[in-house]
């Protein structure tokens, strides 16, 4: 059975990255509520955002480990509080929380990327009882399987794309052509959020697109700006877009660029 978090549309997906800043947006910064409010009011269904722990526990919607390049400041998220987080980010798009995000867009479905180890459990919970519009996932298994299970123990199934390991087993499934070794490497996994190439090395392939399909699972490819490959991508057979352009993105798919 399709997890809900799919059933808000139809493939193929835009999931407005970090939101979405608009190119006269002059102060916005990514991943705030002025980047959320945008997507939402461009149509977007779904946003991608990251999550991060401050000093005093809260889980915020943040990129970066540190603040150099949001806010000038050296510190490290980690080391500052919630409060002196929303001074420094009120006057760049508004800083939420991502109980405040859940709450704020009761209508989209969150994307999250847990980006730290201390926030995984944190954010499980706090995503538990909105699990059926949340999917999560990492660069790190272990930390997206920690994340899950802290959801379940709150009585919430999100959604999960698998990390690193679970992509570089699936690759090396497809590249030996064997069937079995995909499911087994698929087996758990809603979805694979995936760059297009990798160090020069294509990893979108129609092979990987079959593999993933056969097992139920979508492909989404980050991060697409561009119109030109956002249509050479749909054409292929992705499932999603993760892009930084969502309000171009949804045009392509509506056929108005």
């Amino acid at each position: 059975m399709t997890h809900p978090w799919f059933q808000a549309s139809a493939a193929p997906r835009v999931l407005a990255h970090r939101g979405l800043v608009p190119p006269d947006a002059e102060g916005v910064a990514e991943n705030t509520l002025a980047a959320f409010a945008a997507a939402h009011a461009a149509g977007a269904t779904y946003v991608e955002s990251d999550c991060h722990l401050t000093a005093d526990g809260e889980v915020i919607l943040f990129h970066d480990d540190d603040l150099v390049r949001v806010a000038g400041d050296p510190r490290r998220v980690a080391d500052v509080g919630l409060r002196e987080l929303q001074a420094i980010m009120g006057t760049r798009g508004g800083l939420l929380t991502l109980a405040e995000a859940l709450d704020s867009f009761p209508t989209l479905r969150f994307n999250l990327d847990v980006k730290v180890e201390a926030a995984a459990a944190p954010v499980g919970r706090a995503v538990a009882a909105h699990a059926e519009r949340v999917l999560l996932t990492s660069f790190s298994d272990e930390r997206r399987r920690v994340a899950l299970r802290s959801a379940a123990d709150g009585g919430g199934s999100p959604a999960t794309s698998g990390g690193t390991r679970t992509i570089a087993r699936v690759l090396g499934a497809v590249a030996s052509r064997s069937e079995r070794l995909a499911r087994r490497a698929l087996a758990g996994v809603d979805a694979l959020q995936v760059p297009e190439r990798h160090r020069g090395v294509r990893i979108v392939t129609r092979r990987l697109l079959d593999a993933a399909h056969r097992s139920g699972v979508e492909v989404h490819v980050w991060t697409v700006n561009d119109a030109g490959d956002m249509r050479r991508l749909l054409e292929m057979g992705v499932d999603g877009l993760v892009t930084d352009r969502a309000d171009t993105a949804l045009d392509v798919l509506s056929g108005r660029a």
